[in-house]
């Protein structure tokens, strides 16, 4: 099965740039806010989930989940949940990281909810690419200008950075002190970044 793509409503100011990470097969979920998206990104939803509360619903002839205003989930969570009820375990999300604090934060957690179940997700915004390094290598190419590692939840414990300006052997970084920021591959070279307990933010970020 091909891999999902979660549009949710947050601005974004580079369409080509976020065009580049799409492939022919992707299936599109459009979560409420991010129809606004729909005619910049030129592809086809898959599906259309929102309660609607902040754009009207189009009444495409597209596969549509109404939802409730007072919920638990947001429409964005209720999405990547469908989608792994339909059997994706890959997941790009976009347009999910914005001027609402909470919401970016809501969002990215939803990278450690998905690699809780093993499966892989990527957040893109205008600035950065994000992902969760956790019992798996992650690699950094030195195309990025910098890459910064945070922890969002408990302690991470025997970190290594290899192939980086700052290298780091059995690491540990915890959520009260982050250290790992603004971090640079060495020129030629791909950074290695490994976690043996705990889970890290990992945070590419695109040169300008």
């Amino acid at each position: 099965m091909g891999r999902c793509v979660i549009v949710g409503g947050a601005d974004i100011s580079d369409y080509n740039s976020i065009g580049c990470y799409l492939r022919e097969d992707d299936y599109f979920i459009f979560c409420d806010s991010g129809l606004k998206h729909l005619y910049e990104l030129k592809v086809k939803p898959g599906l259309i989930v929102g309660d609607f509360d902040s754009h009207c619903n189009p009444r495409l002839e597209v596969e549509t989940i109404v939802l409730p205003c007072e919920k638990d989930d947001t429409d964005t969570v209720y999405a990547v949940k469908e989608a792994l009820k339909r059997g994706y375990d890959e997941f790009l999300l976009i347009g999910v990281i914005g001027a609402r604090l909470d919401h970016t934060l809501g969002n990215v957690s939803i990278l450690l909810f998905l690699d809780s179940l093993g499966k892989k997700g990527t957040i893109i915004d205008d600035y950065s690419e994000m992902q969760i390094v956790s019992d798996r290598p992650a690699f950094i190419e030195d195309s990025y200008a910098f890459f910064s590692l945070l922890n969002i939840t408990g302690t991470a414990k025997g970190i290594d950075i290899r192939n980086a300006k700052y290298p780091l052997k059995n690491g540990q970084i915890d959520c009260e002190y982050q250290y790992g920021i603004s971090n640079e591959v060495l020129p030629g070279s791909t950074a290695e970044v490994t976690v043996s307990e705990g889970k890290l933010l990992l945070i590419k970020v695109f040169r300008s």
